[in-house]
């Protein structure tokens, strides 16, 4: 049976120093649990990152040493919530760095991992340039974590410009989808709210999507306005820009009744690809 829960996106602006960074949102995350936040979402690399030379770098640690999972599994302890950590650095074998999430239970147990899929290398212009397969590593798959409200599908950042994945999501039982960020001031102006909106509308779910706010250092700013979002496509808690959590109420059976209103889902159908530009030349020069 499904029940309603809060849920709280936390937005920081991350530094490079690990331990002030998780003073701010160890912070945060108690105040929203205060106000009766049941899930709380922390977004991508919460915990350090800075830029160099273009290239993305995040505080990074090999998971089984990492400083900040037993810090919030304690808190998920002391709280008895349910967290997700957007995103952390984690280091890989072969060098790079994974850009993981976790799920921690409110035992401080880590209930699903996930690994960033699609990778952010993008030519702004006006010397924005960022290359984030340079230092980090994708992930392959998709992954949906069982809440004790609903299930709920796991996503970072630059994957919300990929429909597919959402619908994918969706279609293995999500009815919230999770996109912690650190969404870039420049895109996040245009794109942040209308792709956020998408993705519950053509989905028909609750979108939670904590963004990071304000400049980085070593250069690059973050958008902010953590967005709940419900759906049907309504922004339920918008985080502006600046440090705090926004908190929502979410009802698993409006996501039902959205899909039985636009059963966009069931009406999926497979079809032929339509021909590439290549195909299309030759034929045009057959006849």
């Amino acid at each position: 049976m499904s029940m309603t829960f809060k849920t709280a996106c936390i937005q920081n602006c991350a530094t490079p120093d690990v331990a002030h960074n998780l003073d701010v949102t160890l912070r945060l995350t108690r105040a929203a649990a205060n106000a009766g936040a049941q899930l709380i979402c922390l977004p991508e690399y919460f915990s350090g990152l800075e830029t160099r030379a273009g290239l993305l770098h995040p505080a990074a640690f090999p998971e089984e040493s990492h400083p900040v999972l037993p810090a919030f599994a304690e808190a998920a302890r002391e709280l008895g919530v349910w967290l997700h950590l957007g995103s952390l650095g984690v280091t890989a074998p072969d060098g790079r760095i994974l850009n993981r999430g976790y799920v921690l239970r409110p035992d401080g147990g880590i209930a699903a991992r996930y690994d960033k899929i699609h990778l952010f290398d993008v030519n702004l212009g006006a010397g924005k340039e960022y290359r984030e397969s340079a230092t980090i590593a994708p992930g392959r798959e998709a992954v949906v974590v069982a809440l004790p409200w609903t299930a709920m599908g796991l996503s970072i950042c630059y994957d919300l410009r990929f429909a597919a994945l959402y619908r994918n999501l969706a279609h293995s039982g999500a009815r919230v989808l999770a996109v912690p960020a650190a969404f870039t001031k420049l895109t996040g102006e245009a794109h942040w709210h209308v792709l956020n909106r998408a993705r519950a509308i053509e989905t028909g779910s609750y979108v939670i999507a904590p963004c990071q706010y304000g400049t980085l250092s070593g250069g690059g700013e973050c958008f902010g306005h953590s967005l709940i979002v419900d759906p049907w496509g309504e922004v339920l808690a918008d985080g502006g820009e600046d440090e705090g959590f926004v908190i929502a109420e979410i009802d698993p059976a409006m996501a039902d009744r959205a899909r039985e209103r636009i059963p966009a889902l069931r009406h999926d159908r497979a079809f032929d690809s339509a021909a590439t530009a290549s195909d299309l030349d030759r034929v045009d020069a057959a006849q």
